[in-house]
């Protein structure tokens, strides 16, 4: 059975797995609104970021909270959008998934050793590199009831987009037909 196309996509992975660079491929070959996760937390949640602390599950409520929301005024509208978040945990993915069957969860999967290496090139964000290891600390891979589109960052993000649009069934759509 074919599922259908979604409505949001959700890129989901650890802080440098290119999400929001993936999303931005994305968001140009399907004309499709795109907004980064980081763009919803509360300063509060930058600040203590900057500082080098992870954040706390009480910290990322409100944050998630109006992913949510923002996933939820898109879908009630019949609009396409795409949404980074890192959504390390079950129960975040839960809060912003949850049993919406018109969004689709794509999980950004690296190695360490990868990730490590693209952040080390970062700059201007206020996610430090030292904090990976926590987020790889804190990740539950998506199982296969959230039903993931689960796809390696070990390529360029353009091979990494039409791999993407390809296992959705976008292609078509990405070529006017």
């Amino acid at each position: 059975m074919t599922q259908p196309s979604p409505n949001v996509l959700i890129l989901m992975g650890v802080s440098g797995a290119g999400k929001s660079t993936i999303a931005t491929v994305l968001a140009r070959r399907l004309g499709w609104p795109f907004r980064d996760a980081d763009e919803f937390h509360p300063p509060a949640n930058v600040e203590k970021m900057k500082s080098g602390a992870p954040l706390t599950d009480e910290d990322r409520r409100p944050w998630l909270e109006a992913i949510a929301a923002w996933i939820d005024q898109q879908c009630s509208r019949g609009a396409h959008a795409i949404v980074t978040s890192s959504a390390l945990k079950r129960r975040y993915r839960a809060v912003i998934v949850g049993d919406r069957r018109d969004v689709r969860l794509v999980f950004l999967k690296g190695e360490k050793d990868l990730i490590a290496s693209r952040l080390a090139k970062r700059h201007g964000h206020f996610m430090p590199p030292s904090l990976l290891q926590s987020q790889f600390d804190d990740l539950e891979e998506p199982g296969p009831e959230e039903n993931p589109l689960v796809v390696s960052v070990d390529a360029t993000p353009e091979a990494i987009a039409a791999e993407i649009l390809e296992r959705l069934g976008l292609v078509a759509q990405t070529l006017g037909a």
